[in-house]
């Protein structure tokens, strides 16, 4: 298969950064970067245009990643508190999953945050205090906590839970290390 020299108008993610060229399989170039706007064919009179592509993408990754900074600082230490049904043993019935999650931090911090981008395999099927990060960049991250509480408590009680919990797997682990010793 023919590959072609392409110069990049925009960043590609798994690909280059504006204003690099790339030499790209011709049908991923002509099928998928050139009708998104993504990239143009490498003439002479594109790589003249190259340095002006990189600076101005340049400025715009710093004012992305500026702002990005931005709601990092205003994300970090944010306490969200959800209420939810749970059965005696600290379990919820059903889960509080990266969309309650996105939209409880949005009312939160005042943006839209992207559900996507907050780091969590599964949704918080545990009442406590679990803390959670969220990727705004590659680069740029935040941690903030979330507390899920059983209806009428408020976040004392998800640290007293939490404090409860961290004394007794202490408790455990000493008797364990009792045991281990004799």
């Amino acid at each position: 298969m023919a590959r072609v020299k392409v110069l990049l108008t925009k960043d590609v993610p798994e690909l280059g950064h504006a204003g690099d060229v790339y030499a790209v399989a011709g049908g991923y170039a002509r099928n998928y970067l050139m009708p998104r706007g993504l990239a143009v064919l490498a003439t002479r009179g594109a790589m003249k245009q190259a340095d002006e592509i990189k600076a101005t993408a340049t400025r715009r990754r710093a004012r992305e990643r500026a702002n990005a900074e931005a709601q990092a600082q205003v994300i970090s230490g944010a306490k969200l508190l959800f209420k939810a049904n749970a059965g005696d043993n600290d379990r919820l019935y059903g889960s509080v999953t990266t969309a309650d999650i996105a939209e409880k931090l949005s009312e939160a911090v005042g943006f839209e945050v992207d559900r996507r981008r907050i780091d969590i395999e599964h949704g918080i099927r545990d009442l406590g205090i679990h803390e959670l990060s969220i990727r705004l960049m590659p680069e740029v991250a935040a941690t903030f906590k979330v507390a899920v509480v059983r209806e009428g408590e408020d976040w004392n009680a998800a640290e007293a839970r939490a404090a409860a919990k961290a004394a007794k797997a202490a408790a455990q682990a000493q008797a364990e290390a009792a045991a281990a010793a004799e």
